[in-house]
């Protein structure tokens, strides 16, 4: 527990929530910025660099076990300069020092413990320590007191190392000048398909085991892929994930939404916090798979998900916040777990009895001291009653749990991450034909752009307390482009296209590469780092390197900029290597090459936005799988300002649809089943 009665350190002054849970440790703590590296010169102390986020188990484990600690915190002040950083405001050094510490020990995570020189290089690294000796990991008193000793006894081997691994890093992330002389062909995508397939747990759904992640990219990658080729395979082995997830204890079986990721392989036990990138990343998938299947399953994941994201994500401004934590008085999953007592004691004997049959709970549980994570453990055909009754009942014990102490929320506003979450919502909008959903896309993208806008016509990261800070990266630009241009599908208002044109011009001008191609992840010139960072793979996000290249394409039918095409060509001619080679992490760029070879579905609506034709056809597309679909609406008697309005006129006075698709369209048409053939 923070002792708030200790006098603050530096970090009183940020406004980041991570931060300002360790403003009251006895840590010297600096934030990263010019007085903490010029300290760090000027006394000629190594730093001590600690990275994580205001939701992360470990990393509040680590501060009560070590920065609460008056003895640790005594040695790290003497021997130290010690900056702490939100990795969610600082997705530059967190993936910087990330990849070391992946280099060298193979394997990251947070907290992300990094020991430098005062210029910065790492030659230390790891993730949590314990305090003392235990788990197979070195305590911490004892890795700090090796490091000071190191550093003052042995300079020159430290920053012999120091100097080893930030080479090695601008190696790791150097991309030669492209040698292919095309894009990969079709063919990849099928066998990257095929290959993720290969690693899809046939018991219990996903990639991989334990810990197990949703991985929502590889998943959208495998619908392409399904829809490319007809490989039945791949479309069962994503549905068969996408309901283990939905019956699973990752998912919210109460209040709806993801939790991060399940320590077991069979999705029961999560780790508890809830990314609101994850509860963005997932509903896609889920809407791709309805317009697919048309499971029912799958639409009430998507709407209990994004109903969980709206009652407790969502800033009365319009903004989304960042993450809610895993613990609530202290421990990891309270406010989650439940009882047969507990149950009962809402519910009655009776009721309570049927709902523990429902959801898995048990006397013994499968959490720990004999509480249950809920699963989806019986249908209403197996226990004999309606899906409304068991709603109902649901949502009782979901009041219930209203009542306990919720886990903590850090809510910064974020950017990138409000991009995903804007483009969930107009995907749900135009999938579902949600008007709800789509006033929530359209007043959240109306707030980023008016909040979150920079006066030199960029991007800024953070919004917090009515404030706007640090400069935008490329995952900023690239994810809000996308969702400008979802909401414009999702609304037809040109003025989001306009917006999405204009942030495409400002990822280009501020973060291509012209060498050797693709995107960097943050501007030139950014003071304090050791090396302009390019994000290559996917992570838990798409990688904005991707995401950016799609938005090229997807804006080549309103600009008709030749350069664009060239650029995305660049990026699949740089990458192909890791696309030839890597399934997991080029999962983002193979969709975007799935829509270079394939061309943009273009749909072209010619009629005023009340008509209800307009209205009908922009319904009818949604519940239709077109991954490459480019949507948009002309008022008549249409316009050629842009290469897709051009020649695109009403017939004979009414509301009409063209469809164009490599270089050729449709008749004009005025009634659906016209155009619905040339859809196929």
């Amino acid at each position: 527990m923070i002792e708030t009665h200790r006098q603050p350190n530096r970090l009183i002054h940020e406004a980041s929530p991570y931060l300002l849970q360790h403003a009251h440790n006895p840590v010297d703590w600096y934030p990263w910025g010019e007085e903490a590296l010029s300290t760090a010169k000027r006394q000629n102390k190594p730093i001590l660099l600690s990275v994580g986020y205001s939701s992360c188990h470990w990393c509040h484990v680590m501060e009560r076990e070590s920065f609460e600690n008056e003895a640790i915190a005594a040695i790290m002040n003497e021997h130290f300069v010690n900056i702490k950083v939100d990795r969610e405001e600082r997705p530059d050094l967190d993936h910087i020092y990330q990849t070391v510490c992946q280099m060298v020990t193979q394997q990251g995570g947070w907290p992300l413990t990094v020991f430098l020189t005062p210029d910065l290089k790492p030659f230390y690294v790891g993730t949590y320590y314990p305090p003392d000796d235990r788990f197979g990991r070195p305590g911490f008193t004892r890795v700090l007191m090796a490091v000071a000793a190191a550093y003052r006894e042995r300079r020159s081997d430290v920053e012999g190392v120091a100097e080893n691994w930030t080479h090695a890093l601008g190696q790791a992330e150097t991309l030669a000048a492209p040698t292919a002389a095309a894009p990969p062909e079709a063919e990849i995508i099928r066998e990257r398909a095929l290959e993720l397939a290969g690693h899809v747990d046939r018991t219990n759904g996903g990639l991989g085991g334990a810990p197990k992640f949703p991985n929502p990219e590889p998943l959208a990658l495998m619908l392409r892929a399904h829809r490319r080729t007809g490989a039945g395979e791949l479309l069962e082995l994503v549905e068969l994930t996408l309901r283990k997830m939905a019956h699973g204890g990752i998912y919210d079986q109460l209040g709806g939404g993801f939790h991060r990721y399940s320590v077991n392989a069979r999705w029961t036990v999560p780790h508890f916090e809830k990314m609101l990138y994850d509860n963005a990343l997932l509903p896609p998938v889920y809407l791709a798979a309805w317009q697919i299947t048309r499971n029912p399953l799958y639409e009430r994941i998507v709407r209990e998900t994004l109903a969980y994201v709206e009652r407790e994500m969502l800033d009365p401004r319009g903004g989304f916040y960042s993450t809610q934590d895993a613990d609530s008085e202290g421990e990891e999953g309270l406010f989650f777990v439940w009882t047969p007592a507990q149950v009962a004691e809402v519910l009655g004997p009776v009721d309570g009895e049927l709902i523990c049959r429902h959801l898995g709970i048990t006397p013994k549980g499968n959490f720990e001291d004999g509480t249950t994570v809920l699963t989806w453990a019986a249908g209403p055909e197996e226990l004999g009653v309606t899906d409304q009754r068991l709603r109902e009942l649901k949502d009782r014990l979901w009041a219930a749990r209203e009542q306990r102490t919720k886990p903590g929320r850090d809510d910064k506003v974020l950017t990138g991450w409000n991009g995903l979450m804007i483009t969930a919502f107009a995907r749900a909008a135009t999938v579902l034909g949600d008007d709800h959903c789509r006033q929530v896309a359209r007043r959240a993208a109306d707030f980023v752009l008016a909040e979150l806008s920079a006066p030199d016509g960029g991007l800024l990261r953070r919004w917090k307390d009515g404030k706007a800070a640090i400069t935008g990266y490329l995952e900023d630009y690239a994810y809000l482009t996308q969702a400008l241009l979802d909401v414009h599908e999702a609304t037809l208002d040109e003025q989001y296209l306009q917006a999405a044109e204009r942030l495409n011009r400002e990822t280009v001008r501020r973060f291509w590469d012209g060498q050797t191609g693709g995107f960097f992840s943050t501007e030139a010139g950014v003071a304090g780092l050791i090396h302009r960072p390019r994000e290559v793979a996917d992570s838990a996000t798409p990688a904005a390197n991707s995401i950016a290249t799609l938005n090229l394409l997807r804006l080549l039918p309103f600009t008709g900029e030749t350069a664009d095409r060239e650029k995305a060509e660049q990026v699949f001619r740089a990458h192909r290597p890791h696309m030839e080679r890597m399934a997991w992490g080029m999962s983002s760029l193979l969709a975007a090459l799935d829509f270079y070879l394939s061309g943009g579905t273009e749909v072209t609506l010619v009629g005023p936005a009340d008509a209800p034709e307009v209205a009908a056809w922009a319904r009818e597309l949604g519940t239709r799988y077109l991954p490459n679909l480019v949507l948009t609406r002309v008022d008549p008697p249409g316009r050629s300002g842009r290469p897709i309005w051009t020649g695109k006129t009403q017939q004979d006075g009414r509301p009409t649809l063209y469809v164009c698709k490599d270089f050729a369209c449709s008749p004009p048409a005025t009634d659906w089943s016209e155009a619905a053939a040339w859809l196929s």
